[in-house]
């Protein structure tokens, strides 16, 4: 099974930041920047929040505030939902569910290591799901479990 630790160790262990004292234009130009729709926010070296595409449309531009003068740290989300490196993609992909979140960065002994997003954990269940069904369309040709075609 695929845990974050084998996700994060495939795509990479890079991810983006900002300062809670930056301007939201700021962690918006970072974003596009960067193409993702979301960033970790961090002070004197913790994780402090995540400020989204969301967090944008519905805190800054629906209640009327400049993004060149509001403050990420005034908006950012700060009930934070984090992966461990020992959990399986099933255990985040539920977690993003129930939790209706894209992102989760990912703690190692309150140390950051990555971030995983909605869609990594999509491409990882489907490819771990194409291995099982190879195996299986093998098994059943009389291959044999784990034979290669």
């Amino acid at each position: 099974m695929i845990t974050v630790k084998d996700l994060l160790d495939k795509k990479g262990h890079t991810y983006h930041f900002i300062s809670p004292e930056a301007t939201v234009f700021d962690a918006l130009k970072l974003m596009a920047e960067k193409n993702v729709g979301a960033i970790m926010v961090i002070h004197n070296g913790k994780l402090v929040g995540m400020f989204s595409e969301r967090d944008y449309a519905r805190k800054i531009i629906l209640q009327g505030y400049s993004s060149k003068e509001a403050k990420v740290g005034d908006f950012m989300s700060t009930e934070l939902v984090i992966a461990k490196p020992d959990m399986t993609i099933y255990e985040c992909m539920a977690i993003m569910l129930q939790k209706k979140v894209r992102h989760l960065p990912v703690l190692d002994h309150n140390e950051i290591s990555g971030i995983i997003t909605i869609r990594d954990v999509v491409k990882a269940v489907v490819h771990e799901q194409n291995v099982v069904i190879k195996d299986l369309e093998n098994y059943i040709m009389g291959g044999g479990y784990g034979a290669n075609p």
